[in-house]
């Protein structure tokens, strides 16, 4: 592969941990901030709900500074033990921040309840309420900001922080009405308010760190990322059908691929490599996604029996119900032998019953051949699942 084309990509990779280490301090500069105004007036008003809310401050000053941690071991270089490189420990400092949050929400909901058995009567300045309107403002601003900087360089981390941020702006709303309802009626509803707003700092908590749990085990990847890969491999004029794509996600934005492609049976061995080096570069070159392997499918559309016994086992196979796709097609008349492929949707109650069925069909319609079909399973999410 062309060392131009890596180090533009290395290039890509310097920029983007760069804006994300940005991204955070300022995070952490803001965030300081209000936790420190937030806590002087939350104190001195006695307002539970203000002081919850400066704590949250500070958890997500700790959240940006595992951002960063985490940004810097991901861009360590590939080493003997992980010849893959790091890129998968920003998916572990997503989960810490997911923790941070979560232990944040349980703190708060248990300080709420203790002050909903003992309440104490707040006391509201002009102050407090100009600093929290503040806040608001400030936090709506901070978490657009990194939220859509999160989405632009594939950071959950970052995406997370903003989130956060963004629930912060409408808990310091909600604390701001708590603040105007005391004032104007004397109803406290501080130590409810704080139960409601660690409800959902533990909510989103959970709902974080089971995001973050998904990609570790290994989730399907996008849609559009797996069309993607099709259509650039469907670029080539050889390829007719592109089938078995398996993606390894080794952290944001470092995918490697292997899949199979259907090309005609007249190419020879030296064709099929150039083809697959160009693919592999042409992959890279668009979508930074490493290809570890290509296999080969051959197609005949000269012998009009084979056209048309592939044709008819094809229409046999996807006439079963949860079929979606059949592929691999081969004849070979003088072993009298047939072999394809088959993929199961999951929604199947009984994949294996499926692919018995599909055989059972084939087998009648041809007796005279010997049968391998082979049951596939859809990695990447075919567009008949979408």
């Amino acid at each position: 592969m062309s060392s131009d084309i890596v180090s533009s990509h290395a290039g890509d990779e310097k920029s983007r941990e760069r804006t994300i280490i940005k991204t955070s301090i300022i995070g952490i500069i803001a965030n300081v901030f209000l936790a420190a105004f937030k806590a002087v007036v939350g104190l001195l008003s006695h307002s539970i709900a203000i002081i919850l809310d400066s704590v949250n401050n500070m958890s997500d000053v700790a959240s940006s500074l595992v951002t960063i941690i985490g940004t810097k071991l991901a861009k360590k270089q590939p080493d003997r033990k992980h010849p893959w490189g790091h890129g998968r420990a920003e998916y572990l400092t997503s989960m810490i921040i997911a923790v941070i949050i979560l232990y944040a929400g349980i703190t708060s909901l248990v300080e709420s309840i203790k002050k909903i058995i003992t309440p104490e009567t707040p006391d509201y300045s002009a102050a407090a309420i100009i600093i929290v309107s503040v806040a608001i403002a400030v936090k709506i601003a901070l978490g657009t900001f990194v939220k859509r900087t999160g989405k632009r360089v594939n950071s959950d981390s970052l995406v997370n922080s903003g989130t956060d941020a963004l629930m912060d702006s409408i808990i310091s709303a909600s604390t701001l009405a708590a603040a105007i309802i005391f004032l104007i009626w004397h109803i406290s509803l501080e130590a409810w308010l704080g139960a409601v707003i660690s409800v959902i700092i533990i909510k989103s908590g959970i709902g974080m760190l089971t995001a973050t749990i998904s990609h570790l085990l290994g989730q399907r990847v996008s849609v559009d990322t797996a069309r993607k890969v099709r259509e650039c491999m469907m670029s080539f004029p050889q390829v007719r059908g592109v089938y078995d794509l398996i993606f390894h996600d080794y952290g944001p934005d470092k995918f490697n691929c292997s899949g199979h492609i259907e090309v005609p049976d007249t190419l020879t061995a030296r064709e099929i490599d150039q083809l697959q080096r160009q693919i592999a570069i042409e992959l890279y070159v668009r979508h930074g996604i490493i290809l570890t392997a290509l296999s080969v499918y051959t197609f005949n559309d000269t012998d009009d029996r084979e056209k048309a016994v592939r044709g008819q086992i094809y229409d046999i196979a996807m006439s079963v119900e949860h079929v979606l796709e059949a592929h691999g097609f081969y004849l070979d008349e003088e072993q009298k032998r047939i072999q394809f492929d088959i993929i199961v949707s999951f929604d199947a109650p009984d994949r294996d019953a499926v692919y018995r069925e599909v055989v059972s069909r084939v087998r009648e319609a041809y007796p005279e051949y010997e049968l391998y079909c082979t049951l596939d399973t859809d990695f990447s999410l075919s567009e008949q699942e979408e």
